[in-house]
């Protein structure tokens, strides 16, 4: 068993560490990884450091990122290798190219049918392994290009399932059309794909309004640095 990684202070960032860190919504996660850097080599006074994130979150998703610096950029396939944990929430009724709140709706369908039964029928479809298909809007590389590239283009690409496994899957549907979940998946599980298709197994449609991870293993959300306590405690190193 590999040596688990320690994550509290003090670092070592050019030798190596692992940060847990909030990343906010509208930041991508090479954004986090590049203030990162940018403010260890100018506080550190180095020309080059290695840094590193495990498991990308969307813009639009908040959350648990794992960055590493120095050779612990080596276990990032270790780390992304870990389960997650999902909040989030989707709106029934509507879907949009995303999947999610980032592009406009392009279709509506009727959600009066939907109640807790079909709903429960519905989320046991997709407990355990499941082929999924990665959203048009997504880093996931076809002919060497990125599929979000495409789809900006307008161009209809045909992307193969992978599978994946949900481990739970909780629904609170208090306030229909609006469902919150959790959920705790496998590698590689997109959330945007898993509320789209649970959208279709209602025979309605679904898109996330809200994501966030709130750990990756044993790694909570409660103990990552947000990005400013971040800067500040690197600003008086």
């Amino acid at each position: 068993m590999a040596e688990a990684l320690s994550f509290s202070p003090p670092y070592n960032f050019i030798e190596g560490t692992l940060l847990l860190v909030h990343k906010p919504i509208g930041w991508t996660s090479f954004d986090v990884v590049n203030k990162i850097r940018y403010k260890l080599k100018y506080k550190l006074g180095v020309k080059k450091i290695k840094v590193g994130h495990a498991g990308t979150l969307d813009p639009m998703a908040s959350g648990l990122l794992l960055i590493c610096t120095g050779k612990y950029t080596k276990r990032l396939q270790e780390l992304q290798g870990l389960p997650k944990v999902y909040t989030g929430t989707l709106l029934l009724g509507a879907t949009t190219p995303s999947f999610d709140a980032e592009t406009e709706i392009d279709a509506r369908f009727p959600v009066d049918h939907i109640d807790n039964t079909l709903l429960e029928q519905a989320r046991q479809q997709f407990m355990g392994d499941i082929e999924q298909i990665p959203p048009m809007f997504s880093a996931v590389k076809v002919d060497g290009q990125p599929l979000y590239k495409k789809a900006r283009q307008g161009k209809k690409v045909e992307v193969k399932s992978r599978p994946v496994s949900i481990y739970e899957f909780e629904l609170q549907a208090d306030r229909l059309p609006e469902v919150d979940f959790k959920v705790v998946c496998s590698k590689g599980t997109y959330i945007r794909s898993l509320a789209y298709d649970f959208g279709k197994a209602l025979d309605s449609g679904a898109y996330l309004t809200a994501l966030q991870r709130t750990a990756i293993g044993s790694y909570q959300l409660e103990d990552a640095w947000s990005i400013e306590e971040f800067v500040n405690y690197v600003e008086e190193l």
